[in-house]
């Protein structure tokens, strides 16, 4: 799952068992939530220390996601329903820029490539 928020952008998926290694099978109760910013999960731990604050944000040199952390399932419906109830905009890209400030301008130009492929895929 691709998550894009005012927050950050993230890919959620089931973690592996064990240390993760890719012969071993995913394990459907724990979510490995991964950023290209470290960042992005800091907000997002930041903005719901109830279920995220323990997390550790781990950093994987080599990866295509350099920063990582590992919650539960439940945990993370939990902050998904958040992100949800903090809908109060009617532009995503306006509320990013205006939340992020000058700090997310990367993220927000990023946005709107992200928003012109989509477009095209629409034609």
């Amino acid at each position: 799952m691709w998550l894009f928020t005012k927050h950050g952008f993230y890919s959620a998926v089931c973690a592996r068992q064990g240390h993760g290694g890719h012969s071993q099978p995913v394990d459907p109760d724990r979510i490995m939530v991964r950023a290209r910013i470290r960042n992005h999960l800091d907000a997002l731990k930041q903005r719901f220390p109830q279920w995220l604050g323990v997390c550790e944000i781990r950093e994987f040199d080599g990866t295509d996601y350099a920063y990582r952390l590992f919650v539960s399932k439940s945990d993370w419906v939990q902050v998904l329903a958040g992100l949800a109830e903090e809908l109060d905009y009617d532009n995503f890209k306006s509320e990013v820029a205006r939340y992020q400030g000058h700090a997310g301008a990367a993220y927000e130009h990023s946005l709107h490539d992200v928003w012109s492929v989509m477009n095209r895929l629409q034609k």
